[in-house]
Order: C-alpha cells, then structure tokens, then sequence
C-alpha cells in the first residue's frame, strides 16, 4: 500500500509542476495578449489567424444546448475566414439557446477562435476566450500538488513501517478534507478580490500547514493519557 500511494503521488506532482512552470504562465500571457488585442484595420485581408480583433457576419447551420449531448452547448457556424466552424459555450444563454438555423451573427475572432458572437445586441462570449481567472486554474494546481504530498507522506510512513499507512482517520482524512476546502476557497477569494494568482498557493500552503500541525497536535494530546 505505501509504494503504490508514493508511485500516485508522482501523478498529482507532475501534473502540478507542469502547471505552475508551462500551464499558468501560458494561461496568464494569453489573457493579456487578448485584453491588449486591438481591432484589425477595417480594409485589411481577412486571415484564418490574426493577432487582431476582427469581426466578421457568420451563419448559424445549426446548434446543440443540451449538455448531455456530445458537444455540449455548441454552435456550428459557416462563413469567411473560417469555413465550417464548431464553437463551444458554457451555458446555452444569454444567445445559444435563441438561434436558429440560417440566423447571421456577427463573431468576434481573435487567433483564429470564435471569442464572442452577437445578435440583436445580445452577445455571447465563447468557452475559447481568454478569461482573467488564473487564479482557480492557480488553486487546482496547489490542490494537486497538496495532494501529492499527502499521499508521498503516507506513503513514505507506511514503507517504513511495513504495513498500511496509519492515522488515515484521525489524521489523513480531515487534512484532506482541509486541503479541497482550502484550495478552492483561497481560489475562489482570490477571483473575487481581483488577487494575483500566486497569492494563492502562499495561503493555501499556509493553512494547510497550520492545520496539520493542529491535527497532529489534537492528535498527540488524545494519545498521552494512554501512554
């Protein structure tokens, strides 16, 4: 039990690396790129990629809003630069839901992806554009690499002392539950007051580590009297 839960642990580890030296980065430097994107001068070539802000009239084919289904909430939309075009949404309003085949919306298309679509004044921003939300991608990244260490710690315990990992359920099991709670929370926060992403594996890192040593001392005093 203790090598398999130290060979898991390599799971959440590199999946955590990954996102704080690749993931968050790219995710932060797109956004910005998006915010600092200006519209594309009104007589230029249409491009399939363009660094630039152009709109352009598309046709609607057709589209799907019931999550259950493949795509999810999805457009299918024809037109020029970009041909036949499937985009994504994450909810089927404010403007999903009330188009019909051969509708024309005007979209908004910056490299290459469908950001936002409009009719009528109602627009739609599409799963493709860029959000200023790194901090919950920052508070899934620390739940990860929180995670791994968890499991790396019990794990280490258990191989050194032959047999499954202990204290799971007085010690182990709440820690985790602090962990997921924290995380998310710190993330959530953070998204809210307009926090820089990093401030959010600090504080949660934090607190985790404070609420391991109040474990583990609730722990101990529960102990002494036994001993």
């Amino acid at each position: 039990m203790g090598v398999v839960l130290v060979a898991l642990s390599l799971l959440p580890a590199s999946a955590c690396h990954f996102a704080f030296t690749t993931g968050l980065p790219s995710y932060t430097e797109r956004y910005r790129d998006y915010a600092a994107a200006e519209p594309c001068p009104a007589h230029s070539t249409a491009e399939k990629w363009e660094d630039c802000l152009r709109t352009v009239p598309l046709t609607v084919e057709s589209t799907e809003v019931e999550k259950q289904k493949r795509g999810g909430y999805t457009a299918f939309l024809h037109g020029a630069p970009l041909g036949d075009e499937e985009v994504g949404f994450g909810d089927p309003g404010p403007l999903l839901e009330r188009l019909r085949p051969g509708d024309r919306v005007t979209a908004t298309v910056w490299r290459g992806d469908v950001v936002v679509i409009g009719k009528d004044g109602v627009r739609q921003s599409s799963s493709d554009e860029p959000r200023d939300d790194a901090q919950m991608v920052a508070a899934v990244s620390t739940l990860a690499g929180l995670l791994s260490a968890l499991a790396l710690g019990f794990g280490a315990v258990a191989v050194a002392r032959g047999h499954r990992p202990g204290r799971w359920r007085s010690f182990g099991k709440p820690l985790l539950g602090t962990v997921v709670i924290t995380c998310f929370a710190v993330g959530f926060l953070a998204l809210g007051f307009g926090l820089p992403w990093w401030v959010v594996p600090i504080v949660a890192v934090s607190v985790v580590a404070y609420a391991a040593w109040l474990f583990h001392r609730r722990r101990t005093r529960r102990e002494q009297p036994a001993r």
